[in-house]
């Protein structure tokens, strides 16, 4: 018998299950963005004028997908490439005004579900899950730096 409750299977389910709860809430609001695109212009935004290669790696996904959310939100006027100073080859990505209102509603969303997700927690287990979150993607970041290592020795 396969247990269900396991760290994979509760991650996986809590990571889908917040993803459509997202579209759901951005949908309902008319915000017309996807989660996957939505979280790209918060990083963005939060990061503004870093590099489009950077804004993939820090959102773990791949360059070419990062690509796919930044030529979105290029075309609807959210964001913008500027020439980077230190390299003429490599554009830093930018927000633009017409993105303020429309980051204001996603922190907004964001918020209230992050508190219906975590409601009957008390903030002491607020943190405590935060803080083994972190150490878990941390965890992994190392694994994955590793694994990374071990690939490309020959």
């Amino acid at each position: 018998m396969i247990d269900s409750e396991t760290f994979g299977f509760l991650t996986s389910d809590i990571a889908r299950m917040s993803r459509a709860m997202l579209e759901r809430r951005f949908a309902a609001a008319g915000l017309g963005i996807t989660p996957g695109e939505a979280r790209a212009l918060l990083y963005i935004a939060a990061q503004e004028g870093e590099r489009q290669a950077r804004i993939a790696e820090r959102m773990g996904i791949e360059p070419m997908t990062a690509c796919a959310y930044v030529d979105k939100l290029e075309k609807r006027g959210l964001i913008a490439r500027l020439p980077d100073p230190q390299d003429r080859r490599a554009k830093q990505v930018v927000t633009t005004d017409a993105a303020k209102p429309l980051v204001d509603a996603l922190i907004t969303e964001t918020a209230v579900l992050r508190e219906q997700i975590l409601a009957g927690l008390s903030a002491t287990d607020r943190d405590i899950v935060m803080k083994a979150l972190r150490q878990v993607r941390g965890n992994l970041q190392v694994l994955t730096s590793q694994q990374a290592g071990e690939a490309e020795t020959p």
